[in-house]
């Protein structure tokens, strides 16, 4: 079987910076496993909210996440009780009372058509709905393509598509993908869709040009 990377993890360094950044000599097999813990409890309370990342900066007694969605309303909630019932709910269920600072910051996404985690996502609502897979693939990538930042694209779905007997991978693709130029800025997302007839998965590539800094 052949051995696949992902797209991000060797532009580390180079074009793109780690989700977890501070300082993390002493305590860092605890708090890596505590920032795993608060990104996996936060994906899974806020899925519906279209989470694009998670950002998570450590100081020694202070812990800021930046939260990127596009509907940064739903998570806010009325005068901003939605961040207020979330740190409770970190605080009890992945720090557990531990006495450390902790402040959310919401981060609006302004143009979700260039976010991979973001198509991904309505790609998995829209199958989850039953609309054929070709309207949906050829729908999102004619979305990212329209975009002026965009430069190329790929859209795959994988599984029983359409619920037929043998699973298959189905793919488009347009403009330029260059995935072993490293200077390449190419966002990655890969999302699952739950349906009656099993489970579809789901992948995004969307090239943005390249990167020199």
């Amino acid at each position: 079987m052949a051995k696949k990377t992902h797209p991000k993890i060797l532009r580390v360094g180079l074009i793109e910076n780690w989700l977890s950044k501070g300082f993390y000599e002493k305590n860092r097999k605890e708090w890596i496993e505590e920032d795993f813990r608060i990104r996996n409890f936060l994906e899974n309370k806020l899925r519906k909210s279209y989470l694009e990342k998670i950002e998570i900066e450590r100081l020694p007694q202070k812990i800021q996440v930046n939260i990127y969605t596009m509907r940064p309303g739903m998570i806010i909630g009325r005068k901003g009780e939605g961040v207020e019932q979330l740190v409770k709910e970190i605080y009890q269920k992945v720090l557990k009372g531990k006495n450390v600072e902790l402040k959310l910051e919401i981060k609006e996404v302004k143009n979700p058509w260039l976010s991979a985690p973001l198509v991904a996502y309505w790609m998995a609502q829209e199958i989850e709905k039953r609309v054929p897979y070709r309207r949906v693939l050829k729908a999102a990538l004619s979305k990212i393509m329209s975009q002026k930042e965009a430069k190329g694209a790929r859209v795959q779905v994988s599984g029983r598509l359409d619920g037929v007997e043998i699973a298959r991978t189905e793919w488009l693709q347009e403009g330029k993908l260059p995935r072993q130029t490293l200077r390449a800025e190419i966002d990655f997302a890969q999302e699952r869709a739950y349906c009656n007839y099993g489970v579809v998965g789901i992948k995004v590539w969307i090239y943005k040009g390249e990167k020199f800094e």
